[in-house]
């Protein structure tokens, strides 16, 4: 099985801290749980269906952006989880424009999946 970086609760806690203004609402949503959307994470992680790093970072961003588990900035936490997915399993994208953010907004609503997320960012890596 092949070994990848991946980040934890408390990292995504300080990566949304980090992308949220400070006139947004804070902090995580009662009625979710951060740590089931992570399990789900990781559990992919263990029974081998995640083949390489694009395949991660779509998956943390997908699972991020549709599991509402932070009162705000949910989009934006799931984008700058899926670049640092990426950039510490040593891939580097260079987006243009608004792309990355576009399909975390299509992922989120439905209209791309998490399968077509992860094939994009490969045919850009």
């Amino acid at each position: 099985m092949t070994q990848f970086n991946d980040l934890n609760t408390s990292q995504i806690i300080a990566i949304h801290d980090a992308v949220i203004g400070a006139n947004e609402l804070q902090g995580l949503a009662k009625d979710k749980s951060l740590d089931a959307v992570l399990a789900r994470v990781h559990n992919r992680l263990q029974y081998g269906f995640i083949s390489d790093a694009c395949d991660l970072a779509a998956c943390y961003a997908t699972f991020l952006a549709k599991g509402h588990c932070f009162n705000d900035a949910n989009k934006r936490t799931a984008a700058t989880a899926l670049f640092l997915i990426l950039k510490s399993n040593h891939i580097s994208i260079q987006f243009s424009g608004y792309a990355l953010g576009d399909w975390i907004i299509e992922v989120a609503t439905d209209q791309k999946t998490e399968v077509e997320l992860a094939a994009w960012l490969r045919s850009l890596s």
